[in-house]
């Protein structure tokens, strides 16, 4: 499948999207605290679309398949890992939140993650949080022009194997291309397999999602058709940026920063 290349303009509408994506996040990790349920975080990122003008990527996604998405954001506890649906749960202290949202603005779509943790941390949560993060801005340094796609999986890769700890990478979640839809190609895997894949130009747009687990990768999806699980109930961590490939580097368009403080010298965003 062709992927999509997008203009500058084009890319400064997907930074408009990316930046509702962020306020969202901010909004609803702020928010996740004990006593909150996962729909008051939901209610939240309705609240940020609605005055930013903007529609939710996640609302009603799937609809084809008979199993519409009922929420603007997945929010997914402890084992559940990603695409949890909210609802009623009530947030306790100790609970490992990942966020997941996305806004269109003018038929373009930014998408992210964020990790959080409620109140008193577990260390070794702690550290599990840290890591997805750190792997997202290993791959995210690696999607350069002139990169391959898979230097973007290698660099995610090599970052989780020289931890001190191992954790589990989901293998069949991956990162994504997007622009005009959410999922478009190129399949971004966290994991690094030798085999020709697409070299990286300016204007394209991927999404790079790391999601660890303090166990195994191996997951199960509930029978709500949406929620996956760790097959061993261990916890598990999902932090995701939009990026855009630009001459001389890489802008992170659902960073309020444009990823300036991760990237180092790779930072070339676009005016805003």
């Amino acid at each position: 499948m062709a992927i999509e290349v997008k203009s500058v303009d084009e890319l400064r509408l997907m930074r408009r999207a990316g930046l509702v994506v962020a306020e969202g996040l901010r909004a609803m990790c702020a928010a996740a605290v004990k006593g909150a349920t996962t729909g008051d975080l939901d209610a939240i990122g309705r609240e940020v679309l609605a005055r930013a003008g903007a529609r939710s990527s996640f609302l009603g996604y799937g609809a084809e398949y008979g199993a519409p998405f009922p929420a603007v954001a997945c929010i997914s506890v402890n084992e559940e890992l990603v695409h949890g649906i909210p609802g009623e749960r009530r947030l306790v202290d100790g609970d490992v939140v990942s966020i997941d949202f996305g806004a269109i603005v003018q038929g373009w779509h930014g998408d992210a993650a964020r990790t959080v943790i409620v109140g008193p941390a577990d260390p070794l949560d702690e550290a599990l949080v840290d890591a997805t993060r750190g792997a997202f801005w290993s791959g995210a340094r690696a999607a350069v022009e002139g990169n391959r796609v898979s230097d973007v999986s290698k660099a995610i890769e090599g970052y989780v194997k020289g931890l001190p700890r191992r954790y589990g990478t989901l293998r069949e979640y991956t990162g994504h291309g997007i622009g005009t839809e959410m999922h478009m190609a190129p399949d971004v895997p966290n994991w690094y397999r030798p085999r020709p894949t697409p070299r990286l130009r300016p204007g394209m747009a991927i999404a790079i999602e790391p999601m660890l687990t303090l166990g195994t990768h191996q997951t199960l999806e509930l029978d709500d058709e949406w929620t996956v699980v760790s097959r061993d109930g261990a916890r598990g961590s999902h932090w995701e940026n939009t990026v855009a490939v630009t001459s001389g580097g890489a802008w992170v368009l659902t960073e309020p920063d444009g990823g300036a403080s991760g990237l180092g010298d790779l930072f070339a965003p676009l005016a805003d």
